[in-house]
């Protein structure tokens, strides 16, 4: 990487980009909405079920102008998925800044492990158990989203719901893999707790990216 590339990167002028797709966004409050989907490079969280393990090295994914990455989102979807890897790695302004001028309705789908940059209009906060959120990302969250994986994951859900601020919408979603062991331990808790939703992973379903 040159210097000029990676000056740029620091910014936050230039981004590691994985993929960027249209498609329905699956999970959580917005499921169902047509969505265009940006995907960065770079995460060291290492979750074991992650299902898009080649995101982690960002050294894989091509660098590309923040200019170039908003030019590609133009002719679909007002909203606009910013997920990973873990995206808040970097500087999020100069991204978020120019999808406000292409009037882009903008979401960030993030573990809260770094500093809160870009503004949004609707952050989903995924904790998780290696690497915990920073404060700020916790007080800003419109969506808490625990994944399910174990028993354990419902006390950690609960441990996290403390820490978010009052008007999150709070989430359970089964991991992929284990969802037929944990689905009926979810429905058992939800109706128990029922200031907890449940999410489901439905583009798997609807076999859509």
């Amino acid at each position: 990487m040159d210097k000029k590339t990676k000056l740029l990167l620091g910014k936050g002028e230039m981004l590691p980009i994985m993929e960027s797709f249209y498609t329905i966004q699956g999970e959580g409050y917005y499921r169902g909405t047509a969505s265009y989907f940006i995907r960065t490079g770079g995460c060291d969280i290492g979750c074991h079920w992650c299902d898009v393990k080649e995101s982690w090295d960002h050294k894989a994914h091509p660098i590309i102008s923040v200019n170039e990455i908003v030019k590609m989102s133009k002719e679909f979807s007002e909203y606009v998925i910013v997920t990973g890897g873990e995206p808040l790695m970097w500087n999020m302004y100069p991204l978020t800044r120019e999808l406000k001028k292409a009037n882009k309705k903008i979401h960030i789908e993030t573990s809260g492990a770094y500093p809160l940059t870009g503004d949004w209009d609707w952050i989903c906060l995924s904790p998780k158990k290696a690497k915990k959120p920073m404060d700020e990302v916790y007080f800003h969250a419109n969506e808490l989203k625990i994944i399910i994986y174990n028993k354990h994951d419902f006390i950690f859900a609960e441990e996290q719901a403390k820490k978010v601020n009052s008007k999150a919408v709070l989430y359970l979603q089964p991991e992929w893999s284990k969802r037929d062991i944990v689905m009926p331990l979810m429905v058992d808790f939800v109706k128990q707790n029922p200031k907890w939703k449940i999410s489901l992973q439905s583009h798997k379903y609807l076999k859509v990216p």
